[in-house]
Parts: structure tokens; C-alpha cells; sequence
């Protein structure tokens, strides 16, 4: 298989990986043939890439960090819990979800099962989903990443259960906020950036009020958007003034935004989200925690399609923990335009002379 541009794909191309709905299900099942109907549907709710069969790609296959049902078990309970909070009704201190400690705690465990079996393995998110489910699939996306940096800085389990409730929780004030103030696309005015900035506050609110999370689990929700060099909010913490957990789920919660489609612009290639972290070094984040971050995400996915400066279309079949930004890719293109006769493949580390031009 191949990820592709939607852009690129054509009826008749085989999905090589399911698409998802907002409430974790599938929306688009592995093998469904695309057609214009299809295709136009994609485009209309925000896919913009998706993964093909391919004749010449057809053995690569990407190693995911998590498997689908654990995926779609977590994200269907975020999505559950934050749609509860939308209409909650608090009375005499008492709230719903009176589970939600138990329920997500249950929901990490099985994120580090999944984790534990790929100890070396550089991350690599690449399930696709629509715009409407965002919100609940970065949640997850965000929890993953928590975890990893977690295991990275050597938590103890007591420690990696803290930081994943809170990386799995840390957005549930936008459950407060107006929706067309989270559907709008134009520029944000003052109002309205205001009231954005109160969903850290209104997230630590809700989770505060729950014995059976921890309260640094709900700094996670408070301090997200606070930044390195005290220009973040809503307090203007700075440096070890923010928790290591906020640290770690800002600095998440930053990445996978990045390389995400949003209502306001196109995604970032992960190469482009590494080069932006970097040069937040110290502003935004912690260079060493940027550092440590970074060297557990796969710059180009297997089954990324590249273009290289030599003129071929090439797709990634392997990555080099050591060499993270020289892939092994093989040839599907020539530079000419025509196809090879039989596929072969190019290790980019030992050919230095070769470079990556942009992603397809």
C-alpha cells in the first residue's frame, strides 16, 4: 500500500486502510473501491490523504503503533465522555460520568499494552479521519504521544496512569465552548480568542471535581497552553513552573495539530512539524524535551510517497532509527514518467547525492 494526496486518488483505487468517523467507527473499510461519489464525499468532510493498493507497493506495509481496536475503543469512549459534558448538569457538587477515573485509566492500560509490544518501534499515527472527528481522535493521538515521552523519561506506572488520564482528558473543556466558535473558519476576533482561552480553566474545573483523578492529572487540562517562555496562558507560567505532564501534553498537543487538516489551513508534513518544533526550542518547549520527543517520530512513514531530486516517485519501505531523515524507498516511478521494469529499491543513507524534494 501507498498514502496518497486525495488529490491523486482516482475511481477505482482500492482503500488499503480504513477511514474513520468521529465516534471511532469505520467510515471506509479496507478494500472498498473509490468512486467519484466517494471521492467527493472525502473531499467534503476533510480527508485529504488516504492510503491505496498498489501493484507496486502492495508488500509494504506500515507497522502501526496501535492496533484499530484499541484505537476505536478509546476514541469511542472520548467521544462518548465529551458529548456528555456538552449538556452536563451539575447539581448538589455531584456530576455525570461518575466513572470517568476508572473508565480512562482502563483506556491508557490498553494504549501501553499496545505500546509495550513496539519498545523501539519510531511512531507513526496514520489512521484517517474526518475533520468532525478531531477533537476525539486527537485526544488519542495526543495520549499516544503522552505515553511514549512518558516511557521515554522513565515513569514509574503510578506516573505513566497520571499522565495518560490527563493526555487522554486534557481537551474536555471545548466540550464548554460554543460550537460555531469551533466550526468557524474565518479569523478569530477578540471575543472570541477570549473565550478559547478559558477552555484550559473550564477543563480543569470539571476534572477537579472527580476523587478518582488526580489532580496533576488535571493540571494537564490547565497548563497545556502554557509556554516555555511565559507568553502562553492562561496563567503565564514558565519553565519547570509548568508540570513536566502539562510539558509533555502541550508539547503533543502542538505536534499532532500541526500535521493535522484543520478548518484554517493545510496540514503540516511531519518533516515540517519536526523543523517548526525545533525552532520553538526554548520558546515554546524545552529543547531537551523537543529533542527526546522527536527522536521517537517517524519523519517519513513506510508508505509515504516522496519525490526525490533525481525526478522519481519513490515510496518508503524502511526506516533507520539512526538516519531518521534517510529512509529506504523504493521506485515506483522513473523520472521519465514510465514505470520500472521490476521494482527496486534505493537505501538514501548511503547515497547522500540523493535528496527528498517534497512529499506526494
Amino acid at each position: 500500500m501507498r498514502k496518497v494526496q486525495l488529490a491523486m486518488a482516482k475511481p477505482g483505487d482500492r482503500i488499503a486502510r480504513s477511514i474513520f468517523q468521529e465516534n471511532g467507527n469505520v467510515l471506509l473499510g479496507t478494500g472498498v473501491e473509490l468512486n467519484e461519489r466517494y471521492i467527493e464525499r472525502l473531499r467534503n468532510i476533510g480527508i485529504d490523504f488516504l492510503y491505496i493498493e498498489d501493484g507496486l507497493s502492495e508488500d509494504i506495509e506500515p507497522e502501526e503503533t496501535i492496533r484499530d481496536e484499541t484505537r476505536t475503543k478509546a476514541v469511542n469512549e472520548i467521544y462518548k465522555t465529551m458529548n456528555s459534558f456538552k449538556d452536563e448538569v451539575v447539581t448538589k457538587g455531584r456530576t455525570i460520568a461518575p466513572d470517568i477515573g476508572r473508565n480512562f485509566r482502563a483506556v491508557f492500560g490498553n494504549i501501553m499494552q499496545d505500546l509495550a509490544t513496539r519498545p523501539n518501534m519510531l511512531v507513526n499515527l496514520s489512521s484517517i479521519h474526518s475533520m468532525d472527528a478531531y477533537l476525539f481522535q486527537h485526544s488519542f493521538n495526543v495520549a499516544v504521544l503522552s505515553g511514549i515521552m512518558g516511557i521515554a523519561k522513565g515513569f514509574n506506572r503510578n506516573q505513566l496512569e497520571e499522565l495518560g488520564v490527563g493526555a487522554l482528558l486534557f481537551d474536555i473543556g471545548m466540550t464548554k465552548l460554543p460550537p460555531e466558535l469551533l466550526s468557524k473558519t474565518g479569523r478569530y476576533t477578540k471575543e472570541d480568542m477570549e473565550l478559547m482561552h478559558s477552555h484550559p480553566k473550564l477543563g480543569f474545573d470539571i476534572l477537579r471535581k472527580y476523587h478518582d483523578i488526580s489532580i496533576v492529572s488535571a493540571h494537564c487540562a490547565l497548563q497545556h497552553h502554557e509556554r516555555f517562555n511565559g507568553m502562553g496562558y492562561p496563567r503565564n507560567l514558565k519553565k519547570d513552573e509548568i508540570h513536566i505532564y502539562a510539558q509533555i501534553v502541550g508539547l503533543a498537543d502542538t505536534y499532532d495539530a500541526l500535521v493535522s487538516p484543520r478548518l484554517h489551513r493545510k496540514r503540516y508534513t511531519t518533516s515540517e512539524a519536526i523543523e517548526f518544533l525545533f525552532a520553538s526550542g526554548g520558546t515554546f518547549f524545552d529543547l531537551d524535551l523537543i529533542k527526546l520527543f522527536c527522536s521517537h517520530i517517524s519523519v517519513y512513514p513506510v508508505a509515504t510517497t516522496l519525490q526525490l531530486n533525481t525526478g522519481q516517485v519513490v515510496v518508503v519501505t524502511e526506516n533507520n532509527q539512526l538516519a531518521v531523515h534517510r529512509p529506504k524507498v523504493r521506485v515506483i516511478m522513473e523520472a521519465d514518467g514510465t514505470l520500472p521494469k521490476s521494482p527496486y529499491e534505493i537505501e538514501l543513507k548511503d547515497q547522500l547525492h540523493i535528496t527528498i524534494v517534497k512529499e506526494l
